[in-house]
C-alpha cells in the first residue's frame, strides 16, 4: 500500500500557502488570538477575521485569500493528552473565496493539494457531503473520480455549517484519511477515529437562513475551508498521534528530560502529563505574545488556568522546581519561523510565565494545608465540592486528593466532583466558544453600509439621516425627549475605538439643504458615538423639533471636547515613548483610555515605576510639548510602516494599509485616532497616579491640556481647606499631618494597652468559675465585648495562674461577631486535646471557623444565639480530656 512522503510541519504550512498563492490567493498574516469580534474570547477558527466580509459589513480587499491562523479552544480541555487529536492550541490552514469561485474549484483545489502536493494516495481518501448536496456529490464522483461508495452522505449535525439561528450558512464537505485501507470499503464508518481522521473541511456558504428557517441563496457565495496543520503532520510524519509530530514533540522531549523520564518507556499517565505540557506551553506562549496576561476573568483566566495545568502536571512527573520557562524556550524556537513576534516578545513571555509559576507554587502549598484541614473535618468522605475546590483553585488533581484521602482512611465523592466539573464545563462552553455571525445581523438586514468618516479634517458637515433606532427598532421619526441611535451616511464624529472615547456634539438643521422646511428648531444632542463594522452609531437625545429619516442635517462636533481628546490622545503617545526611553524599551501597550478629562495607559512591566522615574517621564513629555514637534500623518502599507519603526499595539488587527501618526524624533505609532497638529497644542502634561492592575501590568493615569487646569483647581481647593482647618501654610501641611499621625499612633497604642489591662483585671473575676477535673483546672467563660487581642492576652494570663488546665474565652465585640480563644497546657495536649481543633469545632457551631497551635488558638463566629451552646460544647470536650480517653 502506497504511503505519502514525509514532510515537516513547516513544509506542510509553506506548501499550503504557496499552493494557493500560485492560484491567485493573497497570503494574509494570522490574526491575533485576541479577536475584534466581541462575541468570542479568543480566535477559535481561521474564518473569524473574515466574519465582517461574510456578513457583507466590510468589502473584501481581495477576492481570494489564504492564511495559517493561530487558534485556541478550551471547551474540551479535559481531553487534551488523552486523545490523539484534542488540543487547546492549533493552527488552521485555510483558503477563502469572497464571491469568486465556488464548489467546483474548491473541491478541485483541495483534491489537487491533497494528492499531488502532499502525495496522499487517492485510495486512502474518503469524503463526506451533506445528505442533500447532490451537486457536491456529483463533483466528487464525476469530476474527481471518487467511487460513489467512498462518498458518504452525512446529516445536518455533521455536514451543514450555520453561523447562528439566522444568517449565512451552507453545506460542507470533508476529506478523511484512511489509516487502515486493508479493512476494505464494505463498512466505512467515518466516526471510527482509530481508522479515519478528518483533515480538510470545505464550507460552501451559499444560503441565508431567516427567522422562520427558510433558506434563500446568497447573492455572493463564499468558500471557507480549514485544514488542521497538526492532523496533516500526523498523517505525513506517520506517527500515532498529533503530539508526536515535530510541531509538539520537541516540547514534550524537553519536559521529559527535566523530569528524567524516557518518553518511550513512560507509563500512560506520564505520557498524558507530558502531552498536556506540550500542548499547553504552545498555547500560553502564543497568548502572552498577543498581549494576554494572567487574571481571574476572561482571557486572563484561561491563560492562568493553562499555566497552572502545566505546573501541576510537572509536579505529577516529579518536577518540584520552576521549569516552565525552560520548556517555553523550546516552544519559542519551534514557532519563531512562522511567528517571529514570539521571539521579539520572548522576555515578556518568560517573565509572565515565571511570575505565574512562582505564584502557583505558593498556591499549591496553601492547597496542601487546606487539604489537611478538609481531612480533619471529614468523617468518612471528602465532599465533591471540596475536591473540586482543591482541583480548580489550588490545582490538586483528583487522583492526588484520592491518594492522600486513602492514606487517611477516607474516600472522595467522585460523583459530586463530576457534577461540579460539568457545571464548570458548561460555564466554559457558554463563554464564547461559538462564532456568532449574527451579532450585527440587524445592520446588514437593514442594508446599512459603512459610514464615510470626515472627522480628521472636518468638525462639521452636512449628512443624510439613513436610520433612526428607538429601543433597537427602526423608526421613521423621533420627537422631543426620545433617546435614539442615529446612523448617517457621512459623519465628522469620531466613533469610540482604539481607547479613544466617541465625540460629543449636535445635529442641527442644514440651512443649505434646499428643503422647504429644514426643521429650523431641530436640535439633537449627541452624547456618544460608537462604531460597529465601519458603521458609526450616534447616540443622542432629541431636545427640539423632529428628526426624520431621509432628511439632511448638519452634524457638528463639540470643538472643545475634541480638542481635549486630541491633546490626551497625543499625550498618550508621548507617554509611551517616554516610558520606552526611560524605563524599558520593551514596554508595550496593554490597554488605554482617552477621555475628555483624563488619559489612562496600561503597559507590561513586572515592577512599579519609581517616583524618580515618573518625574523624569513627566519632565520629558513636557519638554517634547514645549519643543513644538509637528505631526506627520500618512497612510501606507503596513510592512512599510513597520520598517520605518512605527509601533503597533499587540492584539490589534490592522489591514494592509495603516494610518501612521508620527511626531518625528519622538513618537511614531499606527493609530486611527485624532491628534493635535503640533505637540505645543497640548500645553502641559501631568501624571496623577501609577498603580498595578494585574500581574505584570501597570497603569499610569494622567491629564493633559485644559484638563490639567481642572485638576490643579481641585487640588488647590483641597489645600486651601486643609490650611484653614490646621491653621498652616501649604508648605507646612505635610509636617502637620505627620505630627498628627504620630500622635494618633501613640494614642492607639495607649488605648490597646488600657484595653488589655482592663481585660486582665476583668478576667481575674472569672477565677471563681474555674472547674477542677482530675487535677486539671478548666475555665470556660464569656468576657463581654472584649476585642480579640485583649481576649488572647487575658486567656494567656489566666492559664499562667491556673497552671495545669485550659482556658476558653468568648466575647461579642459587635452584634454579629464572636471572638473565641483557647489556651491549653501541655497536659491536655498529651491527652489528645488541641486548641486549634477545639476552637475550630465550637466556632463552626456559630457559623464561623479558625484554628492555630495545639496550645493557643483563635477563631470567630457570627451566630450569637449559638454562643451558650458553643461554650457548653467546649466544657464537654475539655471534660472528656480531663477524664482521659
Amino acid at each position: 500500500m502506497t504511503v505519502p512522503p514525509f514532510l515537516t510541519g513547516s513544509q506542510i504550512r509553506h506548501k499550503f500557502l504557496d499552493f494557493y498563492a500560485q492560484r491567485g490567493h493573497e497570503i494574509l498574516p494570522s490574526a491575533s488570538l485576541v479577536p475584534e469580534d466581541p462575541t468570542v474570547l479568543l480566535t477559535i477558527a481561521g474564518m473569524l477575521q473574515f466574519k465582517p466580509i461574510f456578513l457583507g459589513q466590510r468589502r473584501a480587499e481581495f477576492l481570494r485569500a489564504t492564511t495559517a491562523q493561530k487558534c485556541i479552544r478550551t471547551n474540551d480541555i479535559e481531553n487534551v493528552g488523552r486523545t490523539a487529536r484534542h488540543h487547546t492550541f492549533f493552527e488552521m490552514l485555510g483558503n477563502f473565496s469572497f464571491g469568486d469561485y465556488f464548489k467546483e474549484k474548491a473541491i478541485a483545489y483541495a483534491w489537487e493539494l491533497s494528492t499531488q502536493v502532499y502525495g496522499l494516495p487517492p485510495e486512502r481518501l474518503v469524503v463526506s457531503v451533506f445528505r442533500e448536496d447532490d451537486e457536491a456529490f456529483a463533483i466528487w464522483r464525476d469530476q474527481i473520480g471518487i467511487p460513489a461508495h467512498r462518498i458518504q452522505r452525512m446529516d445536518e449535525a455533521d455536514n451543514f455549517w450555520v453561523s447562528g439561528v439566522t444568517g449565512p450558512c451552507g453545506p460542507c464537505s470533508e476529506i478523511y484519511y484512511d489509516f487502515h485501507p486493508e479493512l476494505g470499503d464494505a463498512h466505512i464508518d467515518l466516526e471510527d477515529d482509530t481508522r479515519f481522521i478528518e483533515f480538510y473541511n470545505l464550507v460552501f456558504m451559499q444560503y441565508n437562513r431567516d427567522a422562520d428557517g427558510h433558506l434563500t441563496p446568497l447573492e455572493k457565495q463564499n468558500i471557507d475551508t480549514g485544514m488542521g496543520l497538526e492532523r496533516m503532520a500526523q498523517i505525513l510524519q506517520r506517527v500515532p498521534n498529533n503530539y508526536e509530530t515535530d510541531l509538539i514533540f520537541p516540547i514534550i522531549a524537553k519536559a521529559a528530560d527535566l523530569a528524567q523520564i524516557d518518553y518511550s518507556q513512560a507509563s500512560e499517565s506520564e505520557k498524558v502529563s507530558l502531552k498536556v505540557i506540550g500542548d499547553h506551553v504552545r498555547s500560553v506562549v502564543q497568548m502572552i505574545t498577543d498581549g494576554i496576561t494572567a487574571a481571574n476573568v476572561g482571557r486572563g483566566y484561561i491563560l492562568r488556568r493553562l499555566i497552572r495545568r502545566v505546573v501541576r502536571h510537572g509536579r505529577l512527573l516529579g518536577i518540584t522546581t520552576a521549569f516552565i520557562t525552560q520548556v517555553a524556550e523550546t516552544a519559542i524556537a519551534l514557532g519563531e519561523g512562522a511567528y517571529p513576534q514570539i521571539r521579539e516578545r520572548e522576555q515578556v513571555v518568560k517573565n509572565e510565565l515565571a511570575r505565574e509559576e512562582a505564584r502557583f507554587l505558593e498556591t499549591l502549598e496553601r492547597g496542601e494545608k487546606l487539604l489537611t484541614e478538609i481531612i480533619a473535618k471529614s468523617e468518612q468522605v471528602i465532599s465533591g465540592i471540596d475536591a473540586f475546590i482543591l482541583y480548580d483553585t489550588y490545582g490538586f488533581p483528583l487522583e492526588l486528593t484520592q491518594e492522600i484521602a486513602e492514606e487517611q482512611g477516607l474516600t472522595v465523592d467522585t460523583e459530586g466532583f463530576a457534577v461540579e466539573m460539568e457545571k464548570q464545563r458548561e460555564r466554559s462552553q457558554s463563554a464564547h466558544e461559538v462564532i456568532d455571525l449574527t451579532a450585527h445581523q440587524s445592520l446588514e438586514q437593514m442594508g446599512i453600509k459603512a459610514t464615510e468618516f470626515l472627522g480628521y479634517t472636518d468638525l462639521g458637515s452636512p449628512a443624510l439621516v439613513q436610520t433612526i433606532l428607538l429601543a433597537g427598532e427602526p423608526v421613521s421619526t423621533a420627537t422631543v425627549g426620545e433617546q435614539v441611535q442615529i446612523i448617517l451616511n457621512r459623519t465628522p464624529f469620531y466613533g469610540e475605538s482604539g481607547g479613544q472615547i466617541g465625540d460629543r456634539g449636535a445635529l442641527i438643521p442644514n440651512q443649505n439643504s434646499g428643503q422647504e422646511n429644514p426643521g429650523s428648531v431641530l436640535f439633537v444632542r449627541i452624547t456618544n458615538v460608537q462604531k460597529q463594522a465601519g458603521v458609526f452609531i450616534h447616540l443622542g437625545v432629541v431636545e427640539r423639533g423632529t428628526l426624520e429619516t431621509g432628511k439632511e442635517v448638519m452634524a457638528v462636533v463639540d470643538r472643545a471636547c475634541r480638542r481635549r481628546s486630541m491633546a490626551n490622545h497625543t499625550a498618550t503617545h508621548l507617554l509611551q515613548a517616554a516610558l520606552r526611553k526611560i524605563v524599558d524599551p520593551g514596554i508595550s501597550q496593554a490597554g488605554s483610555l482617552v477621555d475628555f478629562d483624563r488619559l489612562r495607559f496600561d503597559f507590561n512591566l513586572p515592577r512599579s515605576v519609581t517616583t524618580e522615574e515618573l518625574q523624569t517621564i513627566e519632565d520629558l513629555v513636557n519638554t517634547w510639548i514645549s519643543e513644538a514637534h509637528p505631526a506627520q500623518v500618512e497612510v501606507m502599507p503596513i510592512d512599510v510602516a513597520k520598517a520605518k519603526g512605527a509601533i503597533a499595539m499587540f492584539g490589534e488587527k490592522y489591514g494592509a494599509e495603516v494610518r501612521v501618526v508620527d511626531y518625528p524624533g519622538v513618537s511614531m505609532e499606527l493609530c486611527g485616532g485624532t491628534h493635535v497638529d503640533n505637540t505645543a497644542e497640548i500645553g502641559v502634561f501631568k501624571i496623577i497616579g501609577e498603580t498595578g492592575i494585574a500581574a505584570g501590568i501597570r497603569r499610569i493615569e494622567a491629564v493633559a491640556g485644559a484638563a490639567v487646569l481642572d485638576y490643579l483647581q481641585v487640588r488647590e481647593q483641597v489645600v486651601r481647606e486643609l490650611g484653614d482647618r490646621f491653621k498652616a501654610k501649604p508648605e507646612e501641611l505635610p509636617q502637620r499631618v505627620s505630627n498628627l499621625q504620630a500622635e494618633l499612633k501613640t494614642a492607639q497604642k495607649q488605648l490597646e494597652t488600657l484595653k488589655q489591662e482592663m481585660a486582665i483585671l476583668q478576667s481575674d473575676q472569672l477565677l471563681q468559675q474555674v472547674d477542677s477535673i482530675d487535677g486539671l483546672s478548666i475555665l470556660v467563660a464569656q468576657m463581654g465585648d472584649t476585642d480579640a487581642e485583649s481576649l488572647k492576652a487575658a486567656a494567656t494570663r489566666l492559664l499562667q495562674k491556673l497552671g495545669q488546665g485550659a482556658v476558653v474565652l468568648a466575647s461579642i465585640p459587635e452584634p454579629d461577631k464572636i471572638n473565641f480563644v483557647a489556651a491549653l497546657s501541655p497536659e491536655l495536649n498529651q491527652k489528645g486535646i488541641q486548641a486549634g481543633k477545639l476552637v475550630g469545632e465550637i466556632a463552626k457551631l456559630c457559623g464561623g471557623g479558625g484554628g492555630g497551635r495545639p496550645n493557643l488558638a483563635q477563631a470567630g463566629g457570627k451566630d450569637v444565639g449559638k454562643l451558650p451552646e458553643a461554650l457548653a460544647l467546649a466544657k464537654e470536650r475539655l471534660g472528656e480530656g480531663g477524664k482521659g480517653r
